[in-house]
């Protein structure tokens, strides 16, 4: 089975109690962090001691997204020297924010870092396949896709609306969308999603649950979620930081047997 915890669901900022951006995905034996906003690390720690974990994927250099990457290469230099270096994968823009926050301590020397440019893809252990599509956004974005032995799960990080979110969440297991704004973006490339667009996104993609994340601080969850289920036809939730979602793929029926042996 494949399960999905929420370490943080606030966009922008963290609201009382919440954290922003991030969530720990185990699946064929790998433990993958997607994302490390404020207030992650502590959370985060608290399921994975010293931060062990298999890798690491930072969407794109939005402080909501990665600044506790650098509380993490903390714990890393000082808690964990000698042992082997995390995998980090992350665009560009998020190795200049970490060395901005941390100039004393290189990315490169307590992570095995690898940059995505746009579209990429590689593995985690053994079993798990890491995909990556480019997605409209402020700055450099990417959505990330994982296909486990368990589950597909997919993750949109920051957004516009764009048909690279339908391929990215093609039949996906568990979709899991910011749903920032309550009206759609005015620009003239949106960079950001409602509930009610993510929804229609995760339709097309045929995924099987919509999760909802990323909410704007004080934003109303419920009215976000009743948006979605009115065009979503499968489960939707809103992230809730601490609730892990078990996943897994329902088994195929074997084809039966014929007495004649057909």
């Amino acid at each position: 089975m494949a399960e999905l915890t929420v370490l943080g669901s606030s966009g922008a900022w963290p609201e009382a109690g919440r954290a922003c951006s991030a969530f720990l995905v185990r699946d064929g034996g790998a433990r993958i962090v997607l994302d490390l906003g404020y207030g992650v690390l502590p959370r985060l720690l608290a399921l994975c001691p010293d931060g062990e974990v298999d890798a690491v994927v930072i969407t794109h250099e939005h402080p909501d997204h990665c600044v506790d990457v650098s509380g993490l290469a903390r714990v890393r230099h000082y808690h964990a020297a000698g042992r082997p270096r995390v995998p980090l994968y992350c665009t560009a823009g998020v190795l200049d924010v970490l060395r901005a926050a941390e100039p004393t301590i290189d990315p490169e020397s307590v992570f095995d870092v690898h940059v995505v440019h746009g579209r990429d893809s590689w593995r985690v252990g053994e079993h798990v396949e890491v995909t990556t599509v480019p997605v409209p956004h402020h700055v450099p974005a990417v959505g990330v896709r994982l296909s486990g032995p368990s589950a597909t799960i997919a993750y949109t990080g920051d957004s516009g609306p764009a048909d690279a979110l339908v391929e990215l969440g093609a039949d996906a297991d568990l979709f899991v969308m910011e749903a920032t704004l309550t009206e759609p973006d005015p620009g003239e490339v949106p960079r950001l999603l409602t509930a009610g667009q993510a929804a229609e996104l995760a339709e097309r993609a045929g995924a099987a649950t919509l999760m909802l994340t990323h909410f704007w601080p004080g934003a109303d969850r419920e009215t976000a979620v009743r948006e979605a289920c009115a065009v979503f036809s499968g489960d939707v939730l809103a992230a809730e930081e601490g609730h892990t979602l078990t996943l897994r793929r329902p088994v195929q029926p074997q084809s039966s047997l014929r007495l004649d042996g057909t």
